[in-house]
């Protein structure tokens, strides 16, 4: 019998799970028995990412931004499919911009989504978890909370305070047995990063670079990431919590060269 033939689990949610990392995420959840519901902005993407998903998963349109939303979204999960036991805080935004460049604006609008969103989803989430009894939180966070280059500052912030949310909710939630992880990819086959590297004058060279710089002599895949993310929401994970977990091929771990 297949992982996916198996009684499901349970629900989980992926916010930002109808492509790249969060539907490779949301696929590998499916995979090892749970319902997963994505939450996503767009309609039309989503409702695609849920039928490849299959009939038992749901896409629900939220963005996270938009705090109203939020806990609609997740009742509206939890009448079609029960209690949340996963959540994976996997939406995010990217801006590059130097400390001059960035308005007000765009600090609020970036730090919505990366940082407080995460935040808002687990307190959507809570009643549900505690009324299983526990729960396991997954959060998406980057290489780039540890190091970082230049013009990505406030990504960098955002990043920095995912772990920072992490500890702590580790630690508020441990009575309720509520267990909550980060996750850091550094850099990922994703359809936007491939599509960052084309538009290089010399992309084939900047790809090639890219490949050498990592001490695996290439970058991750969407599902690699994934595989660590199931492994945490995961009974087998049981012991984990308040840690961050880095998938980067080992590039945080060497020197510039």
């Amino acid at each position: 019998m297949s992982m996916r033939d198996a009684a499901p689990r349970g629900t989980a949610v992926v916010t930002g799970g109808t492509q790249g990392i969060g539907l490779a995420i949301a696929t590998t959840l499916r995979d090892q028995g749970w319902r997963v519901a994505i939450l996503g902005r767009t309609e039309s993407t989503g409702r695609a990412a849920a039928e490849q998903l299959g009939p038992e998963h749901r896409f629900v349109q939220c963005d996270v931004a938009d705090e109203r939303r939020i806990p609609d979204a997740f009742a509206e999960v939890e009448r079609e499919m029960g209690p949340v036991d996963v959540l994976v805080n996997n939406a995010g935004v990217g801006r590059a911009a130097t400390v001059e460049q960035l308005r007000s604006a765009d600090w609020d609008a970036l730090m919505a989504v990366d940082l407080k969103a995460a935040w808002l989803c687990v307190q959507a989430a809570l009643p549900g978890m505690r009324s299983r009894g526990g729960g396991s939180v997954v959060n998406i966070a980057s290489i780039h909370a540890h190091l970082t280059r230049k013009g990505l500052f406030p990504y960098a912030a955002a990043k920095a305070g995912m772990l920072g949310l992490t500890r702590s909710m580790a630690l508020d939630l441990a009575d309720d047995a509520i267990r909550v992880n980060a996750v850091c990819p550094g850099y990922v086959r994703t359809p936007p990063m491939i599509a960052q590297y084309q538009a290089m004058e010399n992309p084939e060279e900047a790809w090639d670079h890219l490949q050498r710089i990592h001490p695996l002599g290439r970058i991750g895949e969407p599902e690699e990431v994934a595989a660590v993310v199931a492994f945490l929401a995961s009974s087998q994970a049981g012991f984990v919590t308040g840690a961050a977990w880095d998938v980067d091929g080992g590039l945080g771990a060497r020197f510039a060269s």
